[in-house]
């Protein structure tokens, strides 16, 4: 009879605890057809299937701990997928693998993620960062080498602090380790301010990543302001890229773009970018134009339609995965991708 006694006593304690956890599987799926001209050195063009032009499509796992007294622990893991052609390095996960403690403190995260100085302005972005509407600001402007995360985008062995939401407003920092016997090629810092309340949201951050031969210096301000019948965002960027042996070259870049809902399921944008390229006097403008339909709360149809026109010795081309694309000096391209979205 204690035994048995025991063993409910055992099984309940451990049913408890499970109920305090969770863990979740989740993703995204986006494929779609698309063209670009002049998307060669030789001005050739370019079309097929490719992956990510709406959402980034990805794998992931996600999981928290209710450790009592308002204190959760939490992990992250998630991997990119290619929907047009599967993944050729196989799955990894490179998108995000974190570990971290929060509660009324905020929040502790370790491990591989979005830096700071990227995911909170770079949200203001109409086109969510994928497919040839994107901003494409964040990009390795210098052509250094450092670890494989030159855009600033992500960082390796990084250690980061969110604060908790007070009346609107956040804060995070982030700090990246280069784990490097000599040198500091890799090292990334960076943080961010955001304010959040009913139509207005604005953010500033500034970053700093160190590679061979140099740095890079990134500072961005970002806004939106919800009209109710329209939606407007903003993003301001300069990129400065700093020699150990002297010199230094600037990127200055700009976005101002429009959303709109259409007949509750829909929703059409309207953006432009301009990228002014001091280290050399060359600028690109680039138009985009796109519409998301709705059809339920885990599945889209869409279509873009963008316009870049290198100027000045510029030779920028339409970001898409799956149709890459270079342009050639002063080259101009135009670009058109259609496609569905399904999250889980």
């Amino acid at each position: 009879m204690k035994k048995s006694l025991i063993a409910l006593a055992v099984l309940a304690a451990s049913g408890a605890a499970m109920a305090q956890s969770s863990v979740s599987l989740f993703g995204i799926i986006d494929a779609g057809v698309g063209y670009v001209d002049n998307a060669t050195a030789a001005n050739g063009n370019k079309y097929g299937v490719g992956t990510s032009g709406n959402q980034t499509s990805r794998i992931g796992f996600r999981g928290t701990e209710d450790l009592g007294g308002g204190l959760k622990a939490g992990f992250w893991l998630e991997g990119e997928v290619f929907a047009d052609g599967g993944n050729p390095d196989g799955l990894n996960f490179k998108r995000r693998s974190t570990v971290g403690l929060e509660g009324n403190f905020g929040e502790v995260r370790l491990g591989r993620d979005l830096t700071t100085g990227y995911s909170k302005t770079s949200s203001y972005d109409l086109f969510s960062q994928t497919g040839i509407g994107q901003f494409s600001a964040w990009r390795n402007w210098g052509g250094v080498v450092a670890t494989g995360d030159e855009n600033g985008i992500r960082s390796n062995n990084m250690i980061s602090y969110f604060t908790p939401n007070f009346g609107g407003v956040k804060a995070a920092v982030s700090y990246g380790f280069d784990e490097q016997a000599t040198g500091k090629a890799g090292r990334y810092i960076g943080g961010n301010v955001s304010y959040d309340n009913g139509p207005l949201s604005v953010a500033v951050s500034y970053d700093r990543l160190d590679f061979v031969g140099g740095d890079r210096d990134a500072a961005t301000l970002g806004a939106s302001y919800n009209f109710g019948v329209a939606k407007l965002n903003g993003i301001v960027q300069q990129q400065k890229y700093s020699a150990n042996a002297g010199g230094e070259a600037k990127f200055n870049n700009y976005m101002l773009g429009v959303s709109a809902p259409v007949g509750g399921a829909g929703e059409v944008k309207l953006q432009y970018a301009r990228y002014d390229q001091k280290t050399f006097n060359g600028n690109a403008d680039q138009l985009s134009l796109g519409y998301v339909h709705n059809l339920s709360k885990r599945t889209a149809v869409y279509g873009t339609v963008a316009y870049l026109k290198n100027k000045d010795g510029s030779a920028l081309g339409l970001q898409s995965k799956g149709i890459n694309t270079v342009a050639a000096a002063n080259q101009k391209q135009t670009g058109v991708q259609v496609g569905i979205r399904h999250s889980f």
